[in-house]
């Protein structure tokens, strides 16, 4: 599939300029900021001009992360990156401010639609509240940190297996049947992020003041309570966060630690080991899914068109297409150099989503691949939305549901890859898995409310809270004789780093996805009907009405947990 050439709403930004530079943004900036105002049509032209520059922004720094990322080796790729951020973007945020000023203080926005321009004008005004001037250059200070630490973890490699391998690429040694081999492969990525403890513990003990201090600047009680502005949580607070945890603590954990301790049994060991969660424990051998990125891309398309044709058609449209001359939009091999993770990166001047991700032949890569698809659906089915706000501003909390759904959804085509009987073992592995990621998210969203919360906390505190936190909400895992590589295993979290508060996001996703899965066990077509139709919103709509769209309500306190959980429970027991 082709996808179909979509209209700009504004011829205001010409074709040609390379908007990496500020002297090619610098003069469009300077005449939306200077423009006069004399009707309200006046103000949707400027809200859409403005736009279309902020897109090609967007996409210029887009275009330099995806290089950056591909290969951190490459130091034009990384200089390009690091010069972009320390130049041209404090500029960016000094116009963006100006707009939304000019925007949020223009007489002619009392007759603007409240609908249309409702969730678009609260932001506007919320960002204007929340700018100061000085936290301009603390924030490319904050962006560089997160740059050394992307280039330090790009670098770690291990000797395993007779081979040199990035740590992503360990992954496909969780399910072998030799306790020794997952050990040692578990051990190798452990030690190997434990021999940068150091310079990670540095760069975070750097990162903490400087966080603090743009809060301070902003007149916010805290650095969570600038975040949560920051990033226009309108409609939920830290007291939703904390309901969250307590919900995981009494219906999630318990779920889990039962699951666990049943994979102990059958397995017949005396404590579960970190190494110990993803082997099958009827002894089968690792599934093996795909050996080729193309293999998993054919797989996951088929998989896609059953649950939807429109769905897999935009999916297909990914694949690269060198005769229509338009750039790559999937990196998805793991090499050595290679950022470690996944995303979902968006180029807004040409409309195209680009996902990147380090498969290593194992069936997490299938689960990532369909995650970060269902961000790229979510990108595409808006694609003609003229608004960039309402195209990539999607509240996280949902686009979040937009990728885990996906994941979900696939269960019941899991047969591209397997016999039915490995199927089953996926799905049961997955949800496993899901539990274990909710349970990892009220650990890393407390961990950050508490340490933020805590004045002059260092590296020791730091791993103190993560083993508190872990111990509460965890699955339980036995570390003995290890336990000073879990005291940083909060460093694999790129989010504490370079994304912070940027975590509750996933649990409140999660819990939607899996009533958006749940409902689809009674009724398939319309829930996927109801998810498309909820994706195809964008960012248009207050948070509660994206999660209604979807057929979900939005409710992520223990009593809705718990029902959740004991439906999820019931399921489990369904597959055996």
């Amino acid at each position: 599939m082709i996808l179909p050439p979509f209209k700009r709403a504004s011829d205001f930004v010409p074709e040609g300029l390379d908007f990496r530079k500020w002297s090619e943004l610098e003069p469009l900036s300077r005449e939306l900021i200077d423009r006069e105002l004399h009707c309200v049509r006046c103000l949707e032209a400027l809200i859409l001009d403005r736009s279309e520059l902020d897109a090609a922004a967007s996409e210029a720094m887009s275009t330099l992360e995806i290089e950056m990322t591909c290969n951190t080796s490459d130091e034009r790729a990384t200089g390009a990156y690091a010069d972009f951020m320390a130049k041209v973007r404090p500029e960016l945020r000094r116009v963006a401010f100006a707009l939304d000023r000019k925007i949020a203080s223009a007489p002619q926005v009392r007759d603007l639609d409240p609908v249309r321009y409702g969730v678009l004008l609260r932001a506007i005004r919320g960002s204007v509240d929340l700018y100061r001037e000085e936290n301009v250059m603390i924030e490319a200070q904050l962006s560089e940190l997160d740059q050394e630490y992307t280039r330090i973890s790009g670098a770690m490699v291990v000797e395993f297996a007779g081979q040199t391998l990035p740590l992503s690429s360990l992954a496909k040694f969780a399910e072998d049947q030799d306790r020794s081999v997952r050990e040692g492969a578990f051990l190798a990525g452990a030690k190997r992020r434990a021999a940068d403890a150091d310079p990670l513990n540095a760069l975070f003990e750097q990162m903490i003041p400087l966080r603090q201090q743009m809060a301070r600047n902003a007149g916010c009680a805290g650095f969570a309570d600038y975040m949560f502005k920051a990033k226009h949580r309108f409609d939920y607070t830290p007291e939703h966060c904390h309901a969250f945890a307590k919900g995981v603590a009494e219906h999630v954990t318990p779920l889990l630690r039962e699951r666990m301790q049943a994979r102990r049994r059958a397995l017949g060991v005396e404590t579960l080991r970190p190494w110990d969660a993803l082997v099958d424990v009827q002894g089968r051998p690792p599934l093996r899914p795909f050996q080729t990125a193309d293999q998993l891309m054919t797989g996951v398309s088929r998989m896609i068109h059953r649950m939807d044709p429109k769905l897999g058609g935009l999916f297909d449209a990914l694949q690269d297409d060198s005769g229509h001359n338009r750039p790559r939009c999937l990196d998805l091999e793991a090499r050595p150099g290679k950022a470690p993770g996944g995303y979902l990166a968006f180029r807004e001047r040409m409309r195209l989503p680009f996902i990147f991700m380090n498969a290593a032949g194992i069936q997490r890569d299938v689960d990532i691949l369909l995650h970060e698809a269902g961000h790229a659906l979510h990108a595409l089915l808006t694609r003609d939305e003229p608004l960039l706000a309402y195209r990539t501003e999607v509240p996280v909390e949902f686009a979040e549901v937009a990728s885990t759904a996906l994941e979900l959804l696939g269960h019941d085509t899991y047969d591209e890859f397997y016999a039915p009987d490995e199927a089953r073992r996926v799905s049961v592995t997955h949800i496993e898995t899901l539990l274990g990621r909710m349970a990892t998210v009220a650990v890393g969203d407390q961990f950050q409310h508490r340490l933020y919360a805590t004045p002059g906390i260092d590296r020791h505190g730091l791993s103190e809270l993560w083993l508190e936190l872990m111990h509460r909400y965890g699955p339980g895992f036995d570390w003995s004789g290890h336990e000073h590589l879990e005291r940083v295993e909060w460093h694999r979290i790129l989010h504490f780093f370079g994304l912070p508060f940027y975590f509750i996001e996933y649990g409140f996703a999660q819990l939607a996805a899996l009533q958006i899965w749940l409902s689809a066990k009674r009724d398939r077509a319309g829930a996927i009907k109801r998810y498309t139709a909820a994706l195809s919103l964008g960012g248009s709509r207050p948070l509660p009405e994206l999660f209604a769209a979807a057929g979900v309500p939005f409710d992520v306190g223990p009593a809705q947990i718990g029902r959740v959980m004991d439906a999820v429970r019931r399921e489990l027991e369904s597959m055996g």
